[in-house]
């Protein structure tokens, strides 16, 4: 009598690399998720590039200035590396980061994807390490663009600024990194709420209407709170001390911006890998 023995083999866990592959898929199966992100930053270089340009007829003929003001100063910094354009930035990856989580949520797909990967941990980090890069590479694209070509602009004119001034690549670095970090408070608010509407309306209040009403130099304590609102530090960042602009007594210091940019991120990726963890899918 014969026996047949069967060797079952266990199939080996993902590595981290097929994680991030996989993630990828996802991502590059989406189309309209990574071309609203390449379209914001298209139309953010134009913003700033168009706000100089418009600037230049100015600068040749300087507004008349009453007597005792100081004289008339173009900063090139502030129109560079405009608001506007930040905020175009912020909310476009705060969006993808926030869909690449309550996407799967919705169409049910994380179910399928913790089936085959029980580690939650790994799947997370792989989003957070591909979504933060993606919107890392599309700020420091905006922000290099924009620095270089507005200030080339401005060259024949004499008022531009050089990279190689401690404040420009401080203002460089400052509004490129607020790019990710806004992607990472998204992602966040998706693993909290779960849901599209809800996370883009949290993500708008957040970013934008907040600051609203943490704004002014009446009460200190209102003051503090809204310079750590997670768009806050890129202001401070990209202030030109050589401008007329004058910081408020309450401003934040350079080091407690940047302080306030890796504790958003650093939070938002570890409530993102809780939630997930602690909440059923």
């Amino acid at each position: 009598m014969s026996t047949l023995s069967v060797r079952t083999t266990a199939e080996p866990a993902p590595r981290f690399t097929d994680l991030l592959a996989a993630e990828w898929i996802k991502l590059r199966s989406l189309r309209s998720t990574y071309w609203v992100l390449a379209l914001a930053s298209l139309v953010a270089i134009g913003v700033n590039l168009n706000a100089v340009h418009a600037d230049l007829t100015y600068i040749d003929h300087p507004p008349h200035r009453m007597p005792g003001m100081p004289p008339y100063r173009y900063d090139a910094m502030w129109h560079s590396l405009g608001s506007i354009s930040c905020d175009l930035m912020a909310i476009a990856a705060g969006s993808l980061g926030a869909i690449t989580v309550f996407g799967e949520y919705t169409t049910g797909l994380i179910r399928t994807t913790f089936a085959a990967v029980p580690d939650r941990r790994g799947v997370i980090g792989a989003k957070v390490l591909l979504i933060g890069g993606i919107t890392t590479l599309a700020g420091v694209v905006v922000s290099t663009v924009s620095f270089f070509s507005c200030n080339a602009m401005l060259a024949s004119r004499h008022v531009g600024l050089s990279i190689t001034n401690p404040v420009s690549q401080r203002a460089v670095l400052g509004y490129a990194l607020i790019v990710p970090v806004c992607a990472l408070v998204g992602m966040a608010l998706g693993a909290l709420l779960r849901h599209a509407t809800a996370s883009i309306v949290s993500l708008v209040v957040l970013m934008f209407i907040a600051p609203l009403m943490f704004g002014g130099d009446r009460y200190r304590w209102l003051h503090e709170i809204g310079s750590h609102l997670p768009l806050a530090p890129v202001d401070r960042l990209t202030y030109n001390p050589d401008s007329n602009t004058t910081l408020s007594e309450w401003a934040p210091s350079v080091l407690d911006s940047w302080i306030t940019m890796g504790v958003w991120a650093a939070v938002s990726v570890a409530a993102t890998v809780l939630v997930v963890r602690r909440r059923d899918a």
